[in-house]
């Protein structure tokens, strides 16, 4: 499927109500609906979309978003409600890690593709998710939604307000720019100050658990 055919499927795709989704988990997750799994795979799908398009400068962008897919899969089987973890958080990491290790894969043999700028000014090597323990990841392997909710209160008022929106809400970069007045190039430097900033907070536990 080329990239305009898939852009045209996302666009049919509605956005799952609060309610409808919870008793899409419930049904899948308890009764072992698979029609409510598919439901959740297909609705998530603008996920996978939005975390390729830090990579929209790579040729083989339709099997990036084939990798990203996958983890989506793998996230939804993994993916427990009862933690209280967002999934659109749970599932964020697993999907960049796929994305990242096929883009490394790939590029092994020609690193230059990984110094190409896109329109921001940043280059591919950039943009893939750092490979370090996420603040996603700590979230769901230790159950620590409320540790990292408090850090995150900590933060200056704009980093706060970017990586809420961005990682809580799944807002896309270019809106959360335009909500805030900011290009989204600051967007990105603000959400990327706000996830070290609060690994830092939180470097202690991370290294107990490492």
């Amino acid at each position: 499927m080329q990239l305009e055919k898939y852009i045209q499927e996302l666009n049919k795709i509605e956005l799952l109500g609060r309610n409808e989704e919870c008793q899409l988990w419930h049904s899948f997750k308890s009764e072992g609906n698979m029609n409510a799994r598919k439901k959740l795979i297909e609705s998530y799908q603008p996920l996978v979309f939005k975390l390729a398009a830090n990579f929209r400068q790579f040729a083989n962008i339709m099997d990036i978003l084939q990798e990203g897919t996958v983890g989506l899969i793998e996230s939804v089987e993994a993916y427990e409600p009862s933690k209280g973890t967002a999934f659109s958080i749970f599932a964020a990491y697993r999907i960049r890690g796929r994305m990242y290790n096929y883009i490394k894969k790939e590029c092994n043999s020609d690193i230059a593709c990984l110094e190409m700028e896109n329109n921001d000014g940043f280059t591919g090597r950039e943009m893939i998710a750092d490979t370090g323990m996420a603040v996603s990841e700590i979230a769901e392997l230790h159950d620590m939604t409320g540790r990292v909710r408090g850090a995150m209160e900590r933060l200056p008022e704009k980093e706060r307000q970017v990586i809420n929106q961005v990682y809580i809400h799944s807002q896309q970069v270019k809106n959360v720019a335009d909500n805030m007045n900011l290009s989204t190039t600051q967007i990105y430097r603000l959400q990327k100050s706000g996830v070290r900033r609060i690994r830092g907070m939180l470097s202690s536990f991370m290294h107990h658990w490492r």
